[in-house]
Order: C-alpha cells, then sequence, then structure tokens
C-alpha cells in the first residue's frame, strides 16, 4: 500500500480545471443517471409485459409477453447494446439521430424488463384464485382487479427480488462505456491509462459502485417495510411483523 498514491485524484487531466476527483463524481452521475432511467424503463415494461402474460382468455398477449421474456432474457445484454448502437440505427435511418444515452437506456431496461416480467407473472399467479373471482363478483373488468386487487398484492410479494434487480441494474450499467457513455467503468478505464495508476482508480469506482448498490438496497428495504401487510409474507421475505 505504500506505493499507492491517492493523490491522483487531486491532479488535473492533461492539465484541464476539472481533477480526476470531479471527473469521478461526474461519471458516477452518469452511472446514477442510465442506472435510475433503464431501472423505470424496466418497470413500466416489465409490469405491462407480467400483465399480459396472465391475463386470461387472452392467448394472443400470452404468446407475446412469453416471447418478449425470452427474447431480452436470453441474448446477452452487451450484446444487445451493440444491437440497438449498431443495428437498429442502420435498419430505421431515424434511430441515428437517438443519443447514445437513450439506446442504452432502452437496451438496458428492456433486458431488465423481462426479468422484472417474470417476477411479476409469479407473484400473480401465487395468489389465491379467489381474489380474481372476488373482484369478478364485484363488477370489476379485467383491467379495474388487475389494478385494486391483483397488483397491490403481487408488488408486495416481489420487492425482495425487485431490490435484486434495482441492484443489478446499477452493477450492469456498466456496459455503457461499450458506447462511450462517460460512466463509472470508462472513467476507470481512460484515467487508469492517463495517470498508470489503475488501482486506485477502479478501487474509488468500486466504492462508488458499492455505495449506490448499498443505497439502493437501504431505499427498498424502507419501501418494503412500510408496503408490508400484517402476516403477509413476501417473496423471500420473513413475514409480517
Amino acid at each position: 500500500m505504500g506505493n499507492w498514491d491517492w493523490q491522483v485524484y487531486l491532479q488535473d487531466p492533461g492539465g484541464k480545471d476539472p481533477t480526476y476527483l470531479q471527473w469521478m463524481l461526474s461519471a458516477w452521475g452518469w452511472t446514477i443517471s442510465v442506472a435510475l432511467s433503464a431501472l423505470l424503463v424496466a418497470l413500466v415494461v416489465g409490469s405491462l409485459i407480467g400483465i399480459l402474460r396472465t391475463l386470461p382468455n387472452s392467448p394472443g398477449w400470452v404468446r407475446f409477453g412469453n416471447a418478449w421474456v425470452e427474447l431480452f432474457r436470453n441474448i446477452p445484454l452487451l450484446v444487445q447494446i451493440f444491437l440497438w448502437y449498431h443495428v437498429v440505427p442502420a435498419i430505421f435511418t431515424a434511430a441515428r439521430d437517438v443519443p447514445p444515452f437513450v439506446l442504452v437506456v432502452l437496451a438496458l431496461g428492456f433486458f431488465t424488463s423481462a426479468r422484472i416480467a417474470e417476477q411479476l407473472r409469479a407473484g400473480i399467479q401465487a395468489l389465491p384464485r379467489g381474489q380474481r373471482y372476488a373482484g369478478m363478483a364485484m363488477g370489476f373488468t379485467t383491467w379495474q382487479y388487475y389494478r385494486y386487487v391483483i397488483l397491490p398484492m403481487a408488488y408486495r410479494m416481489i420487492l425482495p427480488p425487485l431490490t435484486s434487480e434495482s441492484m443489478n441494474i446499477f452493477k450492469n450499467s456498466s456496459v455503457a462505456f461499450a458506447v462511450s457513455i462517460a460512466e463509472l467503468t470508462q472513467f476507470a478505464m481512460q484515467a487508469g491509462e492517463e495517470t498508470a495508476r489503475p488501482i486506485e482508480m477502479y478501487l474509488g469506482v468500486t466504492v462508488l459502485y458499492i455505495v449506490s448498490a448499498m443505497a439502493i438496497n437501504r431505499i427498498m428495504a424502507f419501501i418494503e417495510k412500510r408496503a408490508r401487510v400484517p402476516g403477509f409474507v413476501a417473496a423471500g421475505g420473513t413475514g409480517g411483523h
């Protein structure tokens, strides 16, 4: 450890005004932006696909939902990033003007949406059928009993796996370096080469990834505690207190 030089973070890269520390914090901001934007896309799209996969008497929508999950779950994330960045603009010329940030958010969001859709499907199907019948007996339409009866309980059941997905999306955001998004991984690679101090740079970035993941974990734990129904056991949870 005596050979490590942590003062490298106070140096100016190439004589520019921002220091490496400021550069790293800016990259952290990009990582957070990519991860949170992709998480929002994943929650919205994943919830919709998860609902479609459980609709009664709708085999067409069920097949569409199943195809979505199998497509995005079985293609490696890095390959999907390159498909969105290189292939989609070549096929659809309008996509050539789309910023790389948006393409990365869509790729990461759709990839994660397949996992969330599968979790929501499992949560919905784990609920007693009597809840659905009770909603129908009250005169609810399909979307009404999903909104007021099924989904509130299903989301509570999948909060623990949603916590894992939320943490994973921060870690998976590192693939954004492949399309030159100035996030943490790209910073570590470039700054490590410029300073010949890759150990310090990668350790600093590692700390920020850990801080991000732990913050998400605490936020989701707070939400899970507030949303818990007394006596209700969530998937992977320990039940109410």
